[in-house]
C-alpha cells in the first residue's frame, strides 16, 4: 500500500488509530498531528494521581508499539487549522499543508468554560498535564479555599482531591440537585454525596455561577442566588466542547462532535473515519441513536473498528457488515472508593433496582429497559467493582435493544 493516512489528533485515540491501522495492513504513510507538545498520555489520572504529586509524567505517557513507534510521522505542537474533504488535504496553524488518502478525525475535546463576568486568573481546568501541575500549585498553598464548579466526574474526583491534599474548604456547586446525577440516577448520587460530605467536601447543589469576585485575581464565587462562596482557587468543569470547527464547511453534521455512520465512516466519506470521544456514532448494541461516549475505553474501541474500515476501503475493498457495537465502560476513584460501570446506564435511569449489598455500604445497582439489564454500577471497595465486573458478560451477550 502506498499514499498517506493523516491523523488528526495526538491524544489516545490518534495513537490507538496509528497502531491499528499498521495492525490492518496499512503499509503506508501515516501523519499524526496534535497541538499539545507530548507525545500520547493517560489523561484519566491528571485529575488523581497527578493533582496529588503521586504520579509524575513520564508515567503517564504510553509506550507505542513497535509499529507506531518506528515509522509513524509525529508533528506535534501544531494543530490542524482547517479541512477541505473534497480535495482531500488538511492545513495546520503553521501554514502548511497535507495531502492525504485517509483522514481519522481524533481532535477529541476541550474543557468548557464559564462565561461569567470577573477576572481569569485563579480559575483552572483540568485537561492537560500542564493544567493538572498549575492546578497542583496552587491546591497546595497553605489555607487555599477551592470552589468547584461541576459536579461530574471531573469535579467529584478533583474535590476528593483536594481534601486528601489537606484543603480544609473544599465547595462543590452545581445547578442539579445530586452530584453525577446525570450519568448515576437518584439512587447513587445520593449515596456518593453522602461520601463526599463525610470526608469533608461542602456542597451547594441547586444553584448556579453568577459571577465571580476580585480584581486582578479571583477571591469569591457568586451563585446565581446572591451568595457569595470566598475562594482561592476556582476550578471549572463544566463539561466538554468538541474540537470540530476544523470541518466547518464541508457539510458535516457537527451539531455534537462529528456525526459517523455505523462503521464510523464521516459524512458518507469512505476515506475519512472518526474515532475517539469527538465521534457521535450509533451503538448496534442498544438503540441505535447517536452519541457521543467520553469514557476511557472508547479511544481504543474506535480505533480498531475504524482502522479496519479506513485499511479496507484503501486497499480497495469494503468495511465489515458488522457494524460498531462496543460495551460502554468507566470507572472514577473518589477518596477511598471506586465507581465502576458497564454498559449504558444512562438507558436504563427510569428501573434502577440494587442488585447486592445496600447503598449505606458498597453496592452493586442494576439499570433496566424493558426489564431488560442495560448497565450496572458498583460503588464502593474492590469487591463492588468484581461484582459490577461479572455482570460483563452477560451484557455482551444480549441482543440489540432494536432486534
Amino acid at each position: 500500500m502506498t499514499g498517506r493516512v493523516v491523523v488528526a489528533g495526538a491524544s489516545m485515540g490518534g495513537l490507538r488509530a496509528a497502531e491499528q491501522l499498521r495492525a490492518a495492513g496499512w503499509t503506508g504513510t501515516i501523519t499524526v498531528v496534535g497541538d499539545e507538545p507530548h507525545m500520547p498520555y493517560n489523561r484519566p489520572p491528571l485529575s488523581k494521581e497527578v493533582l496529588a504529586g503521586k504520579a509524575p509524567f513520564e508515567s503517564l505517557a504510553f509506550t507505542p508499539k513497535a509499529a507506531a513507534a518506528a515509522d509513524v510521522d509525529w508533528r506535534l505542537g501544531t494543530r490542524v487549522a482547517a479541512a477541505r474533504l473534497a480535495e482531500r488535504t488538511v492545513a495546520l496553524d503553521d501554514g502548511s499543508e497535507i495531502s492525504y488518502d485517509g483522514l481519522v478525525v481524533a481532535t477529541g475535546m476541550r474543557p468548557r468554560r464559564l462565561r461569567c463576568p470577573g477576572p481569569l486568573a485563579g480559575r483552572h481546568t483540568v485537561r492537560t498535564i500542564d493544567d493538572a501541575q498549575g492546578l497542583r500549585e496552587e491546591l497546595t498553598r497553605t489555607g487555599a479555599r477551592v470552589v468547584v464548579v461541576g459536579a461530574g466526574f471531573i469535579g467529584c474526583e478533583v474535590a476528593a482531591t483536594a481534601v486528601a491534599l489537606g484543603v480544609t474548604e473544599v465547595t462543590v456547586v452545581d445547578p442539579l440537585p445530586l452530584p453525577m446525577v446525570g450519568p448515576l440516577g437518584d439512587l447513587l448520587a445520593r449515596a456518593l454525596l453522602k461520601r463526599h460530605e463525610e470526608r469533608g467536601v461542602r456542597f451547594a447543589l441547586g444553584t448556579g455561577v453568577a459571577g465571580f469576585e476580585g480584581e486582578d485575581r479571583v477571591t469569591g464565587v457568586v451563585l446565581s442566588d446572591g451568595t457569595v462562596l470566598p475562594a482561592d482557587v476556582v476550578v471549572e468543569s463544566v463539561g466538554s466542547v468538541a474540537n470540530t470547527e476544523w470541518l466547518a464547511g464541508n457539510g458535516l453534521d457537527l451539531t455534537d462532535g462529528v456525526l459517523t455512520d455505523e462503521q464510523l465512516r464521516v459524512g458518507g466519506r469512505p476515506e475519512v473515519v472518526a474515532v475517539g470521544d469527538v465521534a457521535r456514532f450509533p451503538n448496534a448494541r442498544y438503540d441505535g441513536a447517536s452519541r457521543r461516549v467520553e469514557h476511557w475505553s472508547i479511544p481504543t474501541d474506535t480505533a480498531k473498528h475504524a482502522a479496519r474500515t479506513l485499511a479496507a476501503h484503501l486497499a480497495g475493498g469494503q468495511a465489515g457488515s458488522a457494524p460498531f457495537a462496543p460495551l460502554p465502560t468507566f470507572w472514577s476513584d473518589q477518596h477511598d472508593f471506586r465507581l465502576q460501570s458497564f454498559g449504558a446506564p444512562v438507558l436504563g435511569l427510569g428501573d434502577v433496582r440494587v442488585l447486592d449489598g445496600d447503598p449505606e455500604g458498597d453496592v452493586l445497582v442494576g439499570y433496566h429497559a424493558d426489564d431488560r439489564l442495560v448497565g450496572v454500577v458498583a460503588l464502593g471497595g474492590h469487591s463492588a467493582a468484581m461484582g459490577a465486573a461479572r455482570y460483563r458478560a452477560q451484557l455482551l451477550k444480549q441482543p440489540a435493544l432494536t432486534a
